[in-house]
């Protein structure tokens, strides 16, 4: 109660007392749960092996709500041009990640064909949750600059994105080999149905919910009552609409979230749901990060061998700016905008939901070397984006106030 009490206090006030200082929210909870597991207090041991449902539950809750204000925040509507950068980012860089981080694993970490499959696949995505500093500002603000809008798009999207390569490292490790996997079923139900179905489900539960949300003409509608509650509700049916269809529901939740800020763009409730899903993540941010400096200083990071240091220095400082600096080329964002868009990928809390998920779906050999280094390299990205990202991101706010005419293309905001 106390920890939780702290966490709930923190996640208030803390956000609002670092704003103009060059030291991030994450940073901050982390050292916070590393200095009270060293204190002599009753406080429960983490062990991830142990403790597997109970984080994939709390990490799979905090990337709902971070998916949800990710999409009602994004002002910039929908299109395949608008949304150049953040195509490249999913069809290019991630893939990239993917086979990079298996070859990692594979031969510098030496882990079997499904667990580097895996290690590969959780280290892929961008996380929505600990990027706040990266991410869009509260809907209808404006000045939605490129770098933003593409770091909190392609968060959106990636996680759903990751999962048919966490469920391919599922079918390899079930089935001894890359040989004995049944690719035909993994192709069409864990790639195109989930896919598909999880926009199908977005975009119909999205549209549906905005209208009983926003289009009652009642005096007691919804939308009029100020009630951040709903933004709950809509994770949930969307989420729960999904998970029964066995569907992606990370992915749902997503373009639901687009679907209602697309079709109701001026509308002041948009504000009360953000700030409600805003204020829900923060405690749960607060709680998980706690929970994360605890374990680094109780043994998760006890398996690490000099090779597997190395294997997250590459992941963090090289294969992400590297890979997806070479994907933008060509693209329309200048140069400053590029390298910040292929420096701030930030690994968190979705990287340990799935490694949670598909530990309890197969059994991985290296689980404990898997969760050292996964941890490592989420440490190493909370500490790197934490201590520069606001800095780096007040330059390019400068840099685009000096110039009227920014030679990047401007993210267009119209129809």
């Amino acid at each position: 109660m106390l920890v939780a009490g702290i966490a709930l206090l923190g996640a208030a006030w803390l956000p609002h007392l670092l704003k103009r200082r060059a030291l991030s929210f994450p940073v901050v909870y982390v050292a916070l749960g590393a200095l009270l597991y060293l204190l002599p207090l009753p406080l429960p041991e983490i062990r991830p092996a142990e403790d597997r449902a109970a984080i994939e539950k709390l990490t799979e809750l905090t990337v709902l709500v971070a998916l949800l204000g990710a999409g009602i925040r994004i002002d910039t509507r929908f299109g395949w041009r608008r949304w150049h950068v953040t195509w490249r980012l999913l069809g290019l860089a991630m893939p990239l990640t993917i086979i990079g981080g298996a070859l990692l694993g594979y031969g510098v970490l030496g882990y079997s064909a499904a667990a580097a499959v895996l290690f590969g696949a959780v280290l892929a995505p961008t996380d929505p949750v600990l990027a706040s500093d990266l991410q869009v500002g509260a809907p209808g603000e404006g000045g939605e600059d490129p770098v933003r809008f593409s770091l909190t798009s392609e968060a959106g999207l990636n996680d759903a994105l990751a999962f048919p390569f966490v469920w391919l490292a599922i079918a390899v490790a079930a089935a001894s080999g890359m040989r004995g996997v049944d690719w035909m079923g993994w192709l069409t139900l864990d790639v195109l149905w989930r896919l598909g179905g999880g926009l199908a489900v977005g975009w119909g539960l999205g549209y549906a919910l905005m209208h009983v949300v926003f289009r009652v003409e009642r005096a007691d509608s919804l939308s009029r009552s100020g009630d951040g509650l709903t933004a709950l509700a809509i994770i949930l049916i969307v989420y729960g609409v999904a998970e029964l269809l066995h569907t992606y529901g990370f992915l749902a939740v997503f373009v639901a979230a687009l679907v209602i800020r697309h079709y109701e763009r001026d509308h002041d409730y948009q504000g009360t749901l953000n700030l409600f899903a805003e204020q829900c993540e923060r405690l749960l941010i607060a709680l998980l990060l706690i929970g994360f400096g605890g374990a680094l200083v109780t043994g998760v990071l006890a398996p690490l061998r000099w090779r597997d240091i190395g294997a997250a220095l590459a992941i963090v400082l090289v294969l992400r700016p590297i890979g997806t600096w070479l994907c933008l080329a060509g693209s329309p964002l200048v140069e400053r905008d590029r390298w910040a868009v292929a420096i701030f990928g930030v690994r968190g809390i979705g990287s340990f939901y799935y490694l949670a998920f598909a530990a309890g779906h197969a059994h991985f050999a290296e689980a404990g070397s898997l969760w050292a280094v996964v941890s490592l390299v989420v440490l190493l990205s909370v500490l790197l984006h934490g201590f520069t990202a606001k800095p780096v991101m007040d330059r390019l706010d400068r840099w685009r106030a000096r110039f009227a005419r920014p030679r990047s293309r401007p993210v267009s905001t119209d129809a």
